[in-house]
């Protein structure tokens, strides 16, 4: 029953309709709909003199401003954007002229943090405990409701489009399963489809909307549904399977709950909520992507030094990706057309590579090649080029020890089945500690350099990429600053390479840019054929916006950097082609610091000029005082000194 400040005062949820609001519900809150619930005895009229913001949970939520005749901006929060309310002031007679509102769609990464954050709560988990649930539980939305969509388009006027309460008599959870049932014999051909359109099949009762609906419902069948979905789209849902991919996330992990069915409330807990933070997304592909990269670089701020094993900033990925993608030759001619293969032997959850692949365009790729150690960060990697709309077919994922080189593909002997790449990006991990066995002398990767040292790999994962690199390929590895200076078995190693023509640009970095180091760290840029016989240094150290957790690289200094490289261009204190002889004098020593010098000049003193200003200031005092002694003279007070 409504109370009279109800009445007085309604909430409804903005959305593109027309004014009519059901005032036995006090408020619809929740979930942008097009529509508005009406009841034809008792309508209430938007008035656009009595329209303001509602404060809602102690929040003021949204402003509302009238920018056209016809239409109301009304812009979310930030901390709340899906709770988006307006109070009404009730009114029987409808307004003199009608207007639109429009609900302002918040971005991805707010609408994530979000969600993200009340599930959280509601778990109780700390940040790397919960991220596997919550990344896992996104992917699951994306894969259902890219299926679903197609799955529409696929049956046409046969797809059972009921409202919920017809769904709800029938027994069916979702539409998809409304249709399963009504045609049985039609199922394997559908799914037969399915497989060859949109590469996989997701059998209805492990859709997203019926997980979320048995949470909601609190069913005791959801920690069973949910565990033999999972395993469902491990072995089953794909034409290659995805075995281990929800490894990561235990359904029976004791902190959830001591018994079973303390367990399954959880859990209905922790979906329920998550569920109606997604209720706000967009299904497009971008949105969901987006907020799934938002979402590991959250995870990753919050793990500190742990970061490191999975995360690349996007500001220092959208550089490698760029340099790699231009022509290795003639950089200045602008982006290949294509590239017939992209590899990242360190590739942690995968952003490095679907940058490239952001870049060059859905079809601009042959096949994507990734290999990652970390069984976490491998599973990542694998949701994350599936949640981007890489089909299956299109990206290989290998769980390995890359310096091990224990992947197959890569492990071929013969010189002319060996497997290259057009482009290698990389952010290994910096000055790991390995153990190499004296067998790995003559290994192919680093046989005619030598090995790295034990106390620091990063030359040894350099070399495992450049041997996979192709002739008229670009490689971009990113590394602590010290490869470029020290001595040792490194400096034996930076020399050859060196003197083989194979290094092309070194790319100074600020500090603080990732979450795992404070370290100022540079990019390595490698070709095998190279066209210019000399290296280019650009020195952007000092050209970054701070921020409170980490610097940050602006639009402006990662153009910079990216003109600069495909130009070659040499500015004086940022970047200079140093030849081969010069790099010779200072002993294969690639310090960016011998060869671009970040001092500032002394401003010089005209001597003869200054004197002249002198004389001419001391004048000026001795009138000042002249002037000062004759009032005092007058006043019969003491002279000032100084005036002659």
């Amino acid at each position: 029953m409504m109370t009279n400040e109800m009445t007085g005062q309604m909430e409804a949820v903005a959305s593109i309709a027309p004014f009519k609001v059901d005032t036995s519900r006090g408020r619809a809150d929740g979930r942008v709909s097009s529509e508005w619930f009406t009841r034809p005895d008792d309508e209430r009229y938007l008035n656009l003199n009595d329209l303001y913001a509602a404060v809602h949970a102690r929040k003021v939520l949204a402003t509302a401003k009238v920018i056209e005749t016809r239409t109301l901006r009304v812009e979310a929060d930030r901390d709340e954007p899906e709770r988006l309310a307006l109070r009404i002031p009730s009114q029987k007679s409808p307004p003199a002229s009608s207007i639109a509102v429009r609900r302002i769609q918040a971005p991805p990464s707010i609408l994530a943090q979000n969600a993200s954050r009340r599930a959280r709560n509601v778990a109780g988990m700390n940040a790397d405990d919960f991220r596997d649930y919550m990344l896992s539980f996104l992917f699951l939305r994306y894969l259902s409701d890219n299926y679903e969509a197609a799955a529409k388009r696929e049956l046409g006027p046969d797809y059972p489009d009921l409202p919920e309460y017809v769904l709800e008599r029938s027994g069916a959870s979702t539409p998809l399963q409304a249709w399963y049932e009504d045609n049985p014999n039609d199922v394997a051909e559908f799914e037969k489809q399915m497989r060859r359109k949109v590469h996989y099949v997701i059998q209805p009762p492990y859709l997203w909307n019926n997980i979320a609906k048995l949470a909601r419902t609190q069913s005791d069948e959801l920690l069973l549904t949910l565990y033999e979905g999972f395993k469902y789209i491990e072995n089953e849902s794909f034409q290659s399977t995805f075995g281990g991919l929800f490894s990561e996330i235990n359904l029976y992990s004791e902190k959830l709950g001591k018994t079973q069915a303390d367990k399954n409330k959880k859990l209905c807990s922790i979906i329920a909520e998550i569920a109606r933070g997604l209720a706000a997304f967009s299904s497009e592909v971008d949105h969901l992507g987006d907020a799934y990269e938002y979402l590991i670089g959250e995870f990753a701020a919050g793990s500190g030094k742990k970061a490191g094993e999975f995360y690349t900033p996007q500001q220092i990925s959208d550089i490698l990706s760029a340099i790699v993608t231009l022509d290795s030759q003639e950089p200045a001619t602008g982006k290949k057309d294509r590239l017939a293969s992209v590899l990242d032997f360190a590739c942690g959850s995968g952003s490095l590579l679907l940058n490239v692949r952001k870049r060059m365009g859905p079809h601009g790729i042959g096949k994507i090649f990734g290999q990652e150690s970390n069984i976490t960060t491998y599973n990542l990697a694998r949701m994350n080029m599936l949640l981007h709309g890489v089909k299956d077919t299109e990206f290989e994922i290998y769980h390995g020890d890359t310096l091990a080189n224990d992947w197959d593909i890569l492990r071929e002997l013969n010189p002319a089945k060996k497997p290259s790449f057009d482009a290698i990006v990389a952010n290994p991990p910096f000055s790991l500690r390995w153990e190499p066995t004296e067998a790995m002398g003559d290994d192919v990767r680093f046989k005619n350099y030598g090995l790295a040292p034990k106390s620091a790999a990063d030359f040894a994962f350099l070399l495992h990429g450049f041997h996979y690199l192709k002739d008229e390929g670009v490689m971009a590895i990113i590394l602590p600053h010290g490869v470029l200076f020290r001595g040792g078995a490194e400096e034996r190693i930076r020399t050859k390479l060196l003197k083989d023509g194979h290094i092309d640009t070194v790319i100074g970095l600020p500090a603080n840019l990732f979450y795992s180091t404070g370290i100022p760290v540079c990019i390595l840029v490698l070709k095998k054929c190279k066209k210019s016989d000399d290296v280019l240094f650009i020195n952007a150290a000092e050209h970054f916006s701070k921020s409170k957790r980490q610097n940050q690289l602006a639009d402006k200094h990662i153009g910079k950097i990216i003109e600069t490289y495909q130009f070659r261009k040499e500015e004086d204190r940022y970047s200079k082609r140093v030849s081969m002889e010069r790099i010779a004098e200072e002993g294969y020593n690639l310090n960016i610091s011998r060869y671009i010098s970040t001092a500032v000049g002394e401003e010089e003193i005209d001597l003869s000029a200054t004197r002249e200003q002198l004389v001419t200031i001391e004048a000026q005092i001795r009138m000042s005082i002249t002037k000062h002694n004759t009032f005092l003279k007058e006043l019969g007070l003491p002279l000032l000194p100084g005036e002659n």
